[in-house]
């Protein structure tokens, strides 16, 4: 008698990524009733962009000592790109890496491991939830901007959007990097915070369009938010395509962002 013997059959391996609609849709969920989170994203630009406009004399004077194509402008238009820069580096930083590292210190992360989700998942929600908080609160901020303070158009839209898009992606791939590794909360806003102020000056915070040094100028072009200023200024105030910061943006997302998504662990 010939035995007969059964082969085990394949199972079809369950995807990673089912469900990521109903994970997306929760975590936005969270994301609005978090207070601070929701002002860093949604409102600080434009607090920023008023608060300087009217707490600096001079602010809103059109500037006369300076060459085309600043001559004519008013300091707070040419602050404008600084604080789009400024309101994507925020959350960015500050709030999202602390908040992966809230939820790993308290264990959700490590109960959301359990479900077939990957890891990855939580963390491509959160990047599209804060894109879409940028994209409005800059909309915002330079909407109240040009009805308060009459921004002028950009000349380029299309360097603009370009390069606001690179910022948006080179400045959450470090925050990515961030949060895939901080243990605990403090930990995370430590790191974030101590990235945070330095990008901040070298984009000219202090220091925008024509009153920047040049060696401000010169080593903030190859950092991801320098870069990401200037970019936008070009864009908005002068002609030309600033071809090295969009390359120098492109090149942090490039290698920060599979990184940050790689190292990302639930534990």
């Amino acid at each position: 008698m010939t035995a007969l013997t059964t082969r085990p059959v394949a199972r079809r391996p369950r995807s990673g990524w089912r469900g990521f609609g109903t994970l997306l849709t929760t975590e936005a969920r969270l994301w609005t009733r978090d207070a601070g989170t929701v002002f860093f994203s949604l409102v600080f630009a434009t607090v920023l962009l008023v608060g300087v406009g009217f707490a600096i004399p001079g602010m809103r004077d059109p500037i006369t000592d300076a060459p085309p194509p600043w001559q004519g402008l008013t300091p707070i238009a040419t602050f404008a790109p600084v604080v789009v820069a400024a309101a994507i580096a925020t959350p960015a930083l500050t709030t999202m890496p602390v908040y992966f590292a809230t939820f790993r210190e308290k264990g959700v992360l490590r109960r959301l491991s359990t479900t077939p989700m990957r890891p990855q998942g939580i963390v491509v929600a959160h990047l599209l939830i804060n894109l879409a908080a940028v994209l409005l609160g800059s909309l915002v901020a330079l909407g109240v901007g040009e009805l308060v303070f009459g921004l002028p158009a950009p000349r380029s839209v299309g360097t603009v959007a370009l390069a606001f898009v690179l910022a948006v992606t080179s400045m959450f791939a470090l925050g990515t990097l961030v949060a895939a590794r901080a243990p605990r909360a403090s930990t995370a806003s430590a790191v974030g915070t101590l990235i945070y102020f330095p990008l901040l000056f070298l984009s000219g915070l202090w220091t925008p369009g024509p009153i920047m040094p040049d060696v401000v100028r010169e080593v903030g072009q190859y950092t991801p938010l320098g870069a990401a200023a200037q970019a936008m200024t070009a864009g908005w105030f002068e002609d030309g395509v600033p071809t090295l910061q969009l390359v120098v943006m492109a090149a942090w997302t490039a290698v920060l962002l599979p990184l940050g998504v790689k190292l990302f662990r639930w534990t």
